[in-house]
């Protein structure tokens, strides 16, 4: 029987057990047995980690949030550090991790994973792993497919958060400062605010001056609105600053960032005078049951998978255009991130509806 394994890598996010039962699936429908590779990519090095994915094990797994195979965005197969710098895996870790294949009797191999996973799969292919992508991420950043899974139910997330700081904000006459997930792209940031009303949109792409953000809290009373809500990406940064990061700069693993939420916050109080809070939704985005429309996608995403591993086209990614599903090479899906741009939609939507970009 020929068999077919399944790692998920980086970070968790909602709809990765949906893609795993989707493969699953489509493999057994093939007369294929289908198993899972336990702790990320180095459940493929000895002693191999396996979960055999058969039977009661795939019940529940459509609506199941997280992972049942584990996940790692750290450790051998850490695959960027510093900001973003990518990372080229030593061979003899390459050598290793294809004899775990080969001994596991792998005639393909699924890696659903973002930008940094990916770039590790296409590493493999490029010395001979048979391997496919399943492009996954909430920041929606990876540019060769219109929407990856987890995106639609972290903006969720992040609208229903909106919703209930409005009526606390307008209780209190407070702005409330809302930082949500988008390490280089704002797309989190962009989506919700303007579902859920900010007033205010950080985002990574755009550079902010705190004098901008104060303008518009001071109009806003003007007006006789006497609370603001602002919505800022993790990536956001003030002109002429850097980003803001936390935990060691040393430690051999991409940057951790966190806390502009909590400098915003300070100088808006401290420039109008305004009680302001802040909310940091973290890792509540990544959490959870995967919406409606995520279960689709990973449904689709993991049964185009098993395909292109029956048609052996290694080495591509299963591609979303917003019609169908198709598939683009892991070397164009992982060669630029996708970023909201300035002259698109959703900005020139943002400002018609007079949201503040900080600029």
């Amino acid at each position: 029987m020929s068999k077919i394994g399944i790692v998920t890598g980086g970070g968790d996010c909602p709809g990765l057990n949906a893609v795993i039962r989707a493969v699953a699936k489509a493999a057994h429908r093939r007369g294929w047995e289908a198993v899972g590779i336990v702790g990320g990519y180095e459940g493929l090095l000895a002693p191999q980690k396996t979960k055999a994915l058969v039977g009661d094990t795939l019940n529940g797994l459509l609506v199941r949030g997280g992972t049942i195979l584990g996940t790692a965005n750290q450790g051998k197969f850490s695959a960027k550090v510093g900001h973003g710098k990518l990372r080229q895996l030593p061979t003899d870790l390459l050598e290793e991790t294809k004899r775990g294949c080969e001994q596991l009797g792998l005639i393909g191999l699924v890696s659903i994973g973002g930008d940094g996973s990916l770039s590790i799969a296409q590493q493999m292919f490029e010395y001979g792993i048979p391997v496919v992508g399943v492009p996954k991420t909430i920041d929606n950043d990876l540019a060769a497919t219109t929407m990856t899974f987890g995106f639609d139910s972290a903006v969720a997330c992040a609208t229903d958060a909106l919703d209930r700081l409005h009526s606390t904000a307008e209780s209190h006459q407070r702005v409330m400062v809302l930082e949500v997930m988008g390490r280089y792209a704002g797309w989190i940031g962009i989506y919700a605010g303007i579902a859920g009303g900010a007033d205010v949109i950080l985002i990574p792409e755009i550079r902010f001056s705190y004098g901008s953000i104060c303008a518009k809290v001071k109009e806003r009373e003007a007006r006789g609105k006497m609370f603001s809500i602002v919505v800022v990406a993790e990536g956001a940064r003030e002109a002429g600053t850097d980003f803001v990061t936390s935990g060691s700069s040393s430690e051999p693993r991409e940057a951790r960032l966190g806390g502009i939420g909590a400098q915003v916050t300070a100088q808006i109080q401290e420039r109008t005078g305004k009680e302001t809070r802040c909310v940091v939704l973290g890792h509540l985005q990544r959490g959870g049951s995967p919406t409606n429309m995520d279960r689709a996608l990973c449904s689709i995403f993991g049964a185009k998978a098993v395909d292109l591993i029956a048609e052996k086209k290694f080495g591509q990614m299963v591609s979303y255009t917003g019609t169908g599903v198709t598939s683009v090479s892991l070397a164009e899906a992982t060669r630029e991130l996708r970023t909201v741009p300035l002259d698109g939609g959703f900005v020139t939507a943002a400002r018609s509806l007079g949201i503040c970009l900080g600029d």
